[in-house]
């Protein structure tokens, strides 16, 4: 059997009597597309925080490539290849899409943050940094301000952020939340490229993109999983057409 990748256990995070994750056990397969999915609330996002390392659990652990993360804080995990884009774009505006991904490469490497402004202008970073935008299809728009892209190009470059520090496993918090149609289809089928190559952790609303995309799907409601499996098993599963599905269908 392949080692996971990612291997969670009994991962819990409470505030007072109210558990946002509550017992979350979950592995993901190198190669793998994991979709996470739940009703507003469910604590998706906070699960996708504890996984990042940007909140630590209450009690649980986190395996990442077969060695205990649990401990170690956002940037320990970057560095180890676990990276994660957010639900909020968190790129700096004020500095262009280049600079944005050489950054990135630059904190890989354990530079100073105080160095990064004229980080662009070096050159092994200046071409990693392309690399990453051109997977993203983000290289035409280089030496444009990030302030400046559309939406759905802020979320490509979030992208090509995570890509650009090395990460073997992206976490996808809701990429295709406030985009568009057209949007929306650039961000799918890059997502579906990057499967090729990289294994991912996919937070998303949109269940018709979660359904083409996923190898298998897990189901958070009120802090637990209620159903992991294939897409279609758990379309059909009983538990979860009646705690989330069912009201997306009928909706």
């Amino acid at each position: 059997m392949t080692t996971p990748l990612l291997d969670v256990r009994n991962l819990r995070k409470s505030y007072g009597a109210l558990a946002v994750t509550d017992d979350v056990s979950l592995v993901v397969a190198p190669g793998e597309l994991h979709a996470i999915i739940g009703p507003n609330g469910a604590g998706k996002t906070t699960l996708i925080h504890q996984l990042s390392g940007s909140l630590r659990g209450n009690s649980g652990t986190v395996r990442f490539a077969g060695k205990d993360v649990t401990r170690l804080g956002m940037a320990e995990r970057v560095h180890r290849g676990l990276a994660r884009s957010f639900q909020i774009t968190s790129i700096l505006d004020g500095f262009t899409v280049l600079e944005n991904a050489a950054m990135a490469v630059q904190a890989r490497s354990g530079s100073s943050f105080r160095f990064f402004a004229p980080a662009a202008r070096e050159a092994q970073l200046n071409d990693e940094a392309m690399a990453a935008l051109a997977r993203v299809r983000l290289d035409d728009r280089a030496d444009r301000r990030a302030g400046s892209l559309s939406h759905g190009e802020k979320r490509q470059l979030e992208i090509a952020i995570a890509l650009a520090t090395g990460a073997r496993l992206l976490l996808l918090d809701e990429p295709l939340a406030g985009t568009g149609h057209e949007e929306s289809a650039v961000l799918v089928d890059l997502v579906l490229e990057l499967k090729s190559t990289h294994t991912v952790v996919l937070v998303e609303h949109d269940m018709e993109a979660v359904f083409a995309l996923a190898d298998r799907v897990s189901v958070l409601v009120y802090g637990r999983l209620i159903a992991t499996g294939t897409p279609e098993a758990v379309r059909l599963d009983p538990e979860v057409r009646s705690a989330y599905l069912g009201e997306e269908e009928a909706a």
